[in-house]
């Protein structure tokens, strides 16, 4: 066990349940058979509390570890989350909450990006039981309800899929087939498999390349969880499969592009700071739109759906953005 392990603060297993209680600073959380329960103590010592479905708390958490907390916030809902700082992280309860804030029953604590990373692996493991995978559209995975059984690790440790230059370059990404464990997904059987056919000039054959990307995401595994495709610099391609409903409401800490590829998705869009309603935004096959950086965003997929996401992934523009030295809009008319 090290040190950073060690920092994880965990009950004994509940007698009834069967499932650890976690600790975190000022902040307790537990789960029964359908919720997971978020208790805190206010700056003035009332003892306050939240609950969540806990199949929801799940696809919620299993996001924020897997994608490092993510750019800027990661919200469970409209209470609980996290804000990323790249070498710490916020947890909060209420802070982007107008109705709370006002109130004065929000907290707000900060953390090495380490512990609180260490913390939720320990809960995601301890509260996925055998057969409800968090990262799976609804209608191909388990119940996340009962009481403990088991442990589905196979899914909550999925290393995510990040190519460095592109996919199916010489030792970059390889393509998604049958023998690596991603058949063709039921909602796309008819997307064609078929790759594009290159000549290259002799001496050239590493640089020249293409890949069907409707039949590389026709093979996602995985919803809500965009992978690499394709990196230049800071300019990173990360297309991705959408069914059901985004389990979280992402804050922007920089503007992000979305090109809707295939059927649609509806976007509930907020103010990220109070949660006021910004605008709801349906975007169709060969749609496109970008969300600035002061709003959050939860998107609501009614059949499986193929996303393009841009990402500007430069370390530098969430602090010009802060200082006003960089926009929050994509373009001024």
């Amino acid at each position: 066990m090290n040190a950073v392990t060690e920092q994880v603060i965990m009950s004994e297993a509940d007698p009834v349940t069967g499932y650890h209680a976690f600790t975190l600073g000022s902040f307790h959380f537990r789960r029964d058979e359908y919720f997971a329960h978020i208790s805190w103590t206010t700056r003035d010592g009332r003892p306050l509390s939240h609950s969540m479905d806990v199949g929801a708390f799940l696809k919620a958490l299993m996001r924020d570890v897997a994608w490092g907390f993510f750019y800027g916030g990661v919200n469970f809902d409209e209470v609980i989350g996290t804000v990323n700082h790249y070498n710490s992280v916020d947890l909060h309860a209420g802070a982007f909450n107008e109705t709370l804030k006002e109130a004065g029953v929000d907290l707000l604590e900060n953390f090495p990006t380490d512990q609180i990373r260490v913390t939720f692996e320990h809960m995601l493991d301890d509260w996925t039981n055998e057969g409800f995978d968090p990262f799976s559209a609804p209608q191909e995975t388990g119940s996340p309800y009962g009481r403990k059984n088991g442990h589905n690790r196979p899914a909550i440790t999925r290393a995510r899929e990040l190519a460095t230059r592109c996919v199916g370059l010489k030792g970059d990404l390889p393509l998604r087939s049958d023998e690596r464990g991603a058949p063709i997904n039921r909602a796309f059987a008819d997307v064609p498999q078929d790759e594009p056919e290159l000549h290259p000039e002799p001496g050239f054959e590493d640089e020249v390349h293409a890949f069907n990307l409707f039949a590389f995401l026709s093979r996602s595994q995985v919803t809500w969880n965009p992978s690499f495709t394709s990196v230049v610099k800071h300019s990173y391609m990360c297309p991705t499969t959408e069914e059901h409903m985004l389990p979280i409401l992402h804050s922007n800490d920089r503007v992000e592009w979305f090109f809707q590829m295939s059927d649609e998705i509806h976007w509930d869009c907020a103010d990220k700071s109070t949660g006021k309603p910004l605008a709801r935004v349906i975007m169709k096959a060969g749609d496109m739109a970008a969300m600035p950086a002061y709003c959050r965003h939860q998107g609501f997929s009614p059949k499986r759906s193929m996303l393009l996401v841009w990402e500007n992934g430069s370390p530098k523009l969430v602090y010009e953005i802060q200082n006003g030295d960089a926009p929050e809009v994509p373009v001024s008319f």
